[in-house]
């Protein structure tokens, strides 16, 4: 790990302290994500209620420049006209699954919510893609179903929890335990770490 990316997760622990609990954890998932986009994979990343905005802003990030100036790969550039190429940024794979309104209503009424995301994973996953499930007690039924199908197509699947072991940190190739038991202290630590991964990632890649 380079010293600069190695910066950000040390910024990370000092402001937030409680956290040095997960910098083990916390690495690995970045290192699973790197090679993913190093790969060409994506990520899909999935959530409920508070979870599935938090979903969406790890999206966000990592779809367009975060802190630093992404430039497009220069074989795009050269295909497209200057003034577009010159309004655009590099960007990384990310899809959220809790935002996709139109199917999940369809697949919950016709099928079951359960099942919801594990759908979507299984006909968007490809090997080299890293599923990424947030929930506050690790034991939502519709994302472990998500990470069991995407370690079942070959990719590589990271919770984001509370402190409990749950059936997520089962399933999952790493699961990040912030420690914290309320849901809205969980979803704040969560913020934290995934905003750190997102920085050092985008520091490894531009």
């Amino acid at each position: 790990m380079k010293e600069s990316v190695k910066s950000i997760f040390d910024e990370l622990l000092a402001r937030r302290p409680e956290l040095k609990v997960c910098r083990v954890e916390i690495e690995k998932a970045f290192e699973i994500l790197v090679r993913s986009f190093r790969s060409g994979g994506k990520a899909l990343v999935c959530g409920n209620g508070g979870s599935a905005a938090d979903a969406e802003h790890i999206c966000g990030e990592l779809l367009k420049k975060f802190k630093k100036s992404r430039p497009l790969p220069a074989e795009v550039a050269a295909r497209l006209r200057p003034e577009l190429a010159a309004r655009l940024e590099g960007g990384l794979g990310a899809v959220s699954l809790a935002s996709m309104s139109g199917f999940i209503s369809a697949f919950a009424n016709d099928v079951e919510w359960e099942c919801a995301f594990a759908q979507q994973v299984l006909a968007l996953a490809r090997p080299e893609d890293v599923l990424i499930a947030l929930s506050t007690s690790g034991n939502s039924a519709n994302c472990v179903a998500a990470a069991e199908v995407a370690r079942a197509k070959g990719g590589a699947a990271i919770a984001l929890t509370g402190r409990a072991e749950s059936r997520l940190s089962e399933v999952c190739d790493v699961a990040v335990r912030v420690p914290e038991t309320e849901t809205f202290k969980v979803q704040e630590l969560h913020l934290c770490v995934y905003h750190a991964l997102c920085a050092a990632i985008e520091e490894e890649m531009f």
